[in-house]
């Protein structure tokens, strides 16, 4: 059943039993209801009658001719009766022994017997008292309980009616509402099936509103993230493959000069010396073709711990000033501060040393390493005073096999980022207002140590 259909049935049912419930409620309560309100209607009619004949003796016939013009008047069935002399002195009721049963039965001071019965058959009744000096009779007003039974019926069924058409409405409306919540996800799922299938090219924006919003947009931005993914493994494998082929071809090329005599003396040995260098790039792409795959892949191969910034920062610096002296370039270290990480020492000295090689190959005189807090953030950053970054290579800078003109695998950079966001963080490159190029790795999640 497509969920559109199991909405729209949820949606209905709900309402029906909603609606089935406030039906019996009110149908259980509607008579007592009218009830209430006869009695109300006949006191209001018998106060009437009390004050017309107020300080009058029913005894007295022309008093009782007045009152029987006025229950004309009033359609209404009643009788009086006198606790004084424990007689009726006046009725509209023809059956007498049902008005004498009705007054050994009852007690005609209890306001709270709304029913009577006689012969079968219910009345709602009202007693009003004639408080007077002279007088102590009450009158007792009479409504047959069928008239207000009709009364029901013909509300309960037009609360039928009313219940089918909201019923209809309500399945109309569901059915509307949920076509417009579904017709999304509908939508949605056709998009699912263009990526499923690499159809990238085809994905359109879906009108909704909303988490379905929400969602549309995860998966549009899904989409484009894959399509950067599968477009970047296929110019991976490109690169790789031109990279891994260009040192075989170096060594086979002499290899074979030297099996068949080409190259002979210096010249063989100097053909021997590039093999060994091809061999050594060789394995130094496969090494780092590796790194990659297993920071993509591997959980085990990261293991995090304490690191005191300061001491880090030093082991950069061992490691740095060595490089730098044989290039003939400053290294400059400030700004070291007194901050901990939770990371893989070892893995974020790679990369902040890739990051630093590369600096000191495009520097010109210095480069420079600081690393300080801001605005709750830890900065590791690393400048240098070369020629800046093309512009047309910024974007791509950090993909892999991407490189500069003096770049070595163009893998550096690219296991840069994989290390530092794999611990958390993020890396970004840009060009310094001096000039040179300045890469900036960024930490929220830190130890700020003030000792």
């Amino acid at each position: 059943m497509k969920l559109q259909s199991q909405l729209t049935i949820a949606f209905t049912t709900l309402l029906v039993v909603v609606m089935a419930i406030s039906g019996v409620t009110i149908y259980s309560q509607m008579l007592q209801m009218l009830i209430k309100d006869e009695q109300r209607q006949l006191e209001d009619k018998g106060e009437l009658i009390v004050n017309f004949v107020l300080y009058q003796d029913l005894n007295n016939s022309s008093n009782v001719q007045q009152l029987t013009q006025l229950l004309d008047e009033y359609n209404l069935q009643v009788f009086a009766y006198d606790q004084g002399s424990d007689s009726i002195i006046f009725t509209s009721i023809p059956d007498i022994d049902t008005i004498k049963g009705w007054v050994d039965e009852y007690n005609l001071e209890d306001q709270d017997q709304p029913l009577w019965q006689a012969g079968g058959e219910n009345f709602v009744v009202s007693i009003i008292p004639f408080y007077s000096p002279e007088a102590t009779q009450q009158l007792v007003l009479l409504t047959p309980l069928d008239d207000l039974q009709e009364v029901r019926n013909s509300l309960v069924n037009r609360l039928v009616l009313i219940f089918l058409i909201g019923i209809a409405v309500a399945v109309l409306l569901s059915h509307y509402l949920t076509r417009r919540l579904v017709t999304p996800l509908t939508k949605l799922r056709h998009q699912m099936k263009k990526i499923e299938k690499r159809q990238f090219d085809q994905i359109e924006e879906i009108k909704a509103t909303g988490e379905i919003k929400e969602v549309e947009q995860s998966v549009t931005e899904m989409a484009n993230e894959l399509n950067s993914f599968i477009q970047s493994q296929h110019h991976f494998f490109q690169n790789a493959s031109h990279e891994l082929k260009t040192p075989l071809m170096a060594i086979q090329g002499y290899a074979e000069g030297i099996r068949d005599g080409i190259f002979e003396g210096e010249e063989a040995d100097r053909g021997l010396q590039v093999m060994v260098d091809e061999i050594h790039r060789l394995k130094k792409i496969i090494n780092e073709i590796i790194l990659l795959a297993k920071l993509d892949s591997e959980t085990d191969i990261y293991h995090p711990e304490t690191v005191a910034i300061q001491s880090f920062m030093r082991k950069v610096m061992d490691r740095a000033v060595p490089i730098a002296n044989d290039k003939g370039i400053e290294i400059d270290d400030k700004g070291l501060e007194k901050a901990q990480l939770f990371v893989d020492e070892e893995k974020m000295l790679q990369a902040v040393m890739n990051i630093v090689a590369n600096a000191i190959r495009h520097a010109k005189e210095k480069v420079t390493i600081s690393a300080y807090v801001k605005d709750k953030r830890l900065f590791i950053q690393v400048t240098d005073d070369g020629k800046g970054i093309d512009e047309a290579l910024l974007s791509k800078l950090f993909h892999r096999f991407v490189k500069g003109k003096s770049g070595e695998t163009g893998l550096g950079l690219a296991i840069a980022r994989a290390i530092v966001e794999r611990s958390g963080g993020s890396i970004k490159a840009e060009n310094a207002p001096k000039g040179g190029a300045r890469f900036t790795i960024v930490f929220i999640d830190f130890e700020k140590n003030d000792d």
